[in-house]
């Protein structure tokens, strides 16, 4: 009990009230003609139990040991990810799930996490041996590998957060200015050549994107479906299980990609404003714990969480808003999903570990 009372606990009710909503806003999504289809609920229960066993456990697990597996965790992950390649679930053209029976996830989920804790582990030990260019070099080789595979699901949504998160970990890892401006020219080029491989169906979301009426009855109706639910909520919402887009079927994959527009329709203007404003003291906190982590380790596997929670919010708030191409991005702790569910919570139990083992005089 004493350990539990150590946790920073200014993170984690944001991170249970953003669990709780979210498993309201599932409920009310899971009626069928006012009879209550509890599969999805129930699945994502079991999901939020285990993911906080998880949570407790990383919490509570020295989480410099974390480097120490840190290159047998990436060879892992590097193969798990090939074996999606080749027996791999293929959902909607997108070959992402494995496993056996009724029991599936999602490899990309835990490549994230394990992607983090790798380049962690690479960056705070090589930044004396290695120049940073080479360091440079040498990270975007061995990000390649998982990043390519990833890419052959085909999964552009994890592939841009993937780059994302490598980009921003490299920028706090102590490159320059100078050698960061030259890195993102080189990503802004490299971005835009990627239009030449992207699928037809993926290049009908980037164009639907900025003009989602180019085809409504398409690819382009569920931003609009969504925009219309968002601002059908207005200021207090419709009440839960009172939102037309969603009750009604308009809103397409309401309980995973568009969860936020669910919740802004039915919630309102302020339930949409409690979402952000959660996430808001989540990234504030881990933010804290980086900065006064006792070790480059435990800053960078910090920085590392906060931009892969940030980015996927950000994705998908923006995709439901229409600011955004929609990419299958799922909102953290929100949206229907035990694979992300679970590396979430065991993501915030790895900087909880870096919270209780800071520097004693912060």
């Amino acid at each position: 009990m004493n350990k539990l009372i150590k946790l920073d606990w200014v993170m984690l009710v944001p991170v249970f009230l953003l669990l709780f909503l979210g498993l309201i806003a599932l409920w009310s999504v899971s009626f069928q003609d006012a009879t209550l289809d509890p599969g999805n609920l129930e699945k994502q229960i079991v999901s939020a139990i285990i993911g906080l066993v998880l949570m407790l456990f990383f919490a509570f697990y020295d989480y410099r040991v974390l480097s120490s597996y840190s290159t047998k965790l990436y060879f892992a992950i590097v193969f798990l990810l090939f074996l999606v390649i080749i027996f791999g679930t293929t959902v909607r053209g997108h070959t992402g799930w494995i496993g056996v029976g009724s029991f599936r996830f999602q490899p990309v989920e835990i490549a994230k996490l394990i992607l983090i804790i790798f380049l962690a582990s690479f960056f705070s030990k090589k930044k004396n041996q290695l120049s940073i260019v080479m360091r440079i070099i040498a990270s975007i080789m061995l990000v390649s590998i998982p990043l390519f595979l990833v890419l052959k699901q085909p999964d552009i949504g994890s592939s841009v957060l993937i780059v994302g998160i490598w980009a921003i970990m490299l920028s706090v890892s102590g490159i320059s200015k100078k050698n960061l401006a030259v890195l993102l020219l080189l990503g802004m080029v490299a971005c835009s050549s990627t239009w030449f491989v992207l699928k037809n169906y993926q290049k009908e979301r980037i164009i639907n994107f900025i003009d989602p009426n180019n085809d409504p009855q398409g690819s382009g109706y569920n931003v609009i479906q969504s925009m219309v639910a968002v601002g059908s909520g207005k200021m207090v919402g419709k009440g839960l299980g009172q939102g037309t887009q969603s009750q009604l079927d308009f809103l397409p994959e309401k309980h995973t990609d568009f969860i936020f527009a669910v919740i802004a329709e039915e919630l309102g203007f302020f339930g949409g404003a409690l979402v952000l404003a959660l996430f808001g003291v989540i990234f504030w906190r881990i933010k804290e714990v980086a900065r006064t982590s006792r070790d480059n380790f435990g800053y960078l596997l910090s920085v590392g969480i906060v931009v892969m929670i940030f980015l996927q919010a950000l994705v998908n708030i923006g995709m439901n808003i229409g600011m955004m191409p929609v990419t299958g991005v799922p909102l953290p702790l929100l949206s229907y999903g035990g694979s992300s569910l679970v590396i979430t919570l065991a993501s915030i139990g790895i900087v909880q570990s870096v919270f209780l083992r800071r520097e004693k005089t912060n």
